[in-house]
């Protein structure tokens, strides 16, 4: 007995054929996706060749390190960069959603688009502005606080030692890092907190919930990982600031946890900017590599953050 012929069912879901502008539009996002890891890559490449002449050459060569190994110079810089930049993140990302929850919760419309506009601008001002405000108006204001910070609360580490004369500290310049990085995370702040799902808020607000609690149980979780991203935004921009904090900063070379003393730990950017023009030869492949160091800290802090990100990316404001 012959089984009967099974007829095949037709492709349920053909593939859909691709207009011109698709094919255009398709080609040119994956070449400029593809230049951008291009790009990356190539900068890594520069930097890691041109910093290997530094490290491995004798350290009595290179005038700039004056016999001293390499990690030994590099170290204090790392450490002024992060800790500048730390404390300077501490300091913006309070007061920053604090300003974004005002503008998008509590202001009037009229005032909340007229401090939104301020916020935007404030964001275009030059850093040079930045140092000169910091080094010619604010360390002097600031430097009698500091000295009655050291009389009176001297035994707590941060505050211990000698106070800078000038005011020109690792504090005063992280005080005009918080500034500079302020409009930035603010600005995504506010946008994301204003893409807040209005049936969440409704929701709590119909429960019973006053305005700050509604805020706490829908707004801030909603935007908990942009905040994450702005605040890591901001970072990187602390992180890479050069003119600011060259202005601003009265460096040593020391490595101390101090705020308000004159020994205070320089920054790579800014002595970068500060070093570069005399440079020469060697000293040009050792300034070289210590921008490679902050390359891999700003690489090693955003996969950090986007680690944090994607342990939250379960949440969504349309569940």
């Amino acid at each position: 007995m012959s089984t009967p012929a099974v007829a095949q069912a037709p492709n349920a879901h053909p593939k859909p054929v691709q207009r011109l502008a698709d094919r255009v539009f398709s080609g040119a996002a994956l070449t400029a996706g593809s230049l951008i890891l291009a790009t990356l890559a190539a900068v890594a490449a520069f930097l890691v060749m041109q910093s290997i002449p530094a490290v491995t050459t004798d350290p009595n060569d290179i005038s700039i390190l004056s016999g001293q190994n390499f990690w030994s110079y590099v170290w204090p810089l790392v450490f002024g960069t992060v800790w500048s930049a730390a404390i300077a993140l501490v300091m913006a990302v309070p007061v920053a959603i604090g300003i974004a929850l005002f503008i998008s919760h509590y202001a009037p419309r009229r005032l909340a688009q007229g401090l939104g506009y301020v916020i935007d601008l404030l964001a275009a001002v030059p850093s040079v502005v930045f140092g000169l405000w910091g080094a010619n108006t604010l360390a002097p204001a600031v430097q009698p606080f500091y000295s009655w910070l050291t009389e009176n609360l001297g035994w707590f580490p941060l505050f211990s030692g000698q106070a800078s004369g000038t005011g020109r500290t690792i504090l005063t310049a992280s005080v005009v890092l918080a500034v500079m990085i302020l409009p930035i995370i603010t600005a995504l702040c506010r946008e994301i907190f204003l893409q807040t799902p209005v049936l969440h808020e409704e929701a709590a607000l119909a429960l019973g919930a006053t305005r700050w609690e509604m805020i706490r149980i829908a707004v801030l979780p909603f935007g908990r990982a942009g905040i994450i991203s702005a605040a890591m935004l901001g970072l990187g921009r602390a992180l890479g600031e050069t003119m600011a904090v060259a202005m601003v900063l009265s460096s040593s070379g020391a490595i101390t946890v101090a705020l308000l003393t004159s020994s205070n730990p320089s920054t790579i950017a800014a002595n970068i900017a500060l070093s570069f023009p005399e440079a020469y030869g060697l000293n040009v492949n050792l300034l070289i590599a210590t921008g490679l160091m902050l390359f891999a800290i700003t690489l090693v802090i955003n996969a950090l953050a986007r680690y944090i990100i994607s342990r939250r990316k379960e949440f969504s404001g349309a569940n």
